[in-house]
């Protein structure tokens, strides 16, 4: 189950990851989307469903670590609906800015939002979703003030960015390098802790001079609680297997994702890690959706 519509990075990064299980257990892994509601609509069928290992799902940073805290109320648990299986992937973030900026790399944007507090822009895709939070670590991190811009989805974001209606975006690599590559757009740095093949000539934001700032989404597969731990390591195997492919990575490569494995008790601890961190900026934002 993928809680999104299909084409975006968690639906493509699920479909990769998929085709190799069916090969790697000789059955079909059918991908079923069904969004709404941030992820939250996919995420209550699955919580709902027998633990018998025939229903995963996606879930992502936004899903397992944000929504959490941002909504006022799930119809599902989140602390006891699922069982946390393992990563498959990270969704390294961009800081790109629209080209009329007279700023080439993150030391100089710091210097212009610090002698012009509130006076720059930066868009999102909504609301309380990772760009947006990325966003507002990135100001706690360098002690700025930029304004908040958030549009209907991505692509609206984007489009203005472009044109100039907004100063910065925090966005996956898979939507901004393309922008990047062709002139469209300057891409400051990278919000992971490594460079990104994708764009091998754009500094991580540490590299920029900005430490703990670092953000982005990731993928990994839950089942629903209950699910027999023979099971659970069955397919945390399986995940493994798959992500030593070396054409798996580079089909994750080519969607602007990482390949990155890991045990159930490590993703487990990065969920946690991550709805810290973000239940922080929520609060202190006084972010909240119904």
């Amino acid at each position: 189950m993928v809680p999104f519509a299909p084409g975006g990075g968690t639906d493509i990064g699920t479909r990769i990851v998929a085709q190799r299980l069916s090969q790697l257990w000789g059955q079909s892994v059918v991908v079923d989307n069904k969004g709404g509601a941030g992820g939250n609509v996919g995420l209550e069928v699955v919580s709902r469903a027998k633990p018998d290992g025939y229903t995963l799902l996606t879930g992502n940073v936004g899903t397992q670590s944000i929504n959490p805290t941002l909504y006022k109320k799930l119809n599902y648990n989140p602390d006891t609906a699922f069982v946390p299986i393992g990563l498959f992937a990270e969704l390294p973030f961009v800081l790109a800015v629209t080209n009329s900026l007279p700023v080439q790399n993150v030391k100089e944007l710091v210097a212009l939002a610090k002698s012009n507090p509130n006076q720059l822009t930066y868009a999102s895709s909504g609301n309380g979703g990772s760009p947006h939070l990325s966003a507002e670590t990135f100001k706690i991190a360098t002690d700025t003030q930029i304004l908040h811009v958030p549009y209907k989805g991505g692509g609206a974001a984007m489009t203005d960015l472009i044109s100039g209606n907004v100063h910065m975006l925090f966005a996956s690599v898979l939507e901004t390098s393309a922008y990047i590559k062709s002139g469209k757009l300057k891409g400051l740095a990278i919000t992971s802790k490594q460079r990104v093949p994708a764009l091998p000539d754009t500094p991580t934001l540490q590299e920029a001079g900005v430490s703990g700032a670092e953000s982005g989404s990731w993928l990994g597969l839950l089942a629903p609680a209950g699910t027999p731990k023979e099971i659970v390591d069955k397919v945390s195997s399986g995940i493994q297997q798959v992500l030593a492919m070396p054409e798996v990575q580079q089909q994750l490569l080519a969607q602007g994702a990482v390949a990155k494995g890991g045990t159930p008790a490590e993703f487990v601890q990065l969920i946690a890690d991550d709805r810290k961190r973000y239940a922080r900026i929520i609060h202190d934002n006084k972010l909240s959706l119904d």
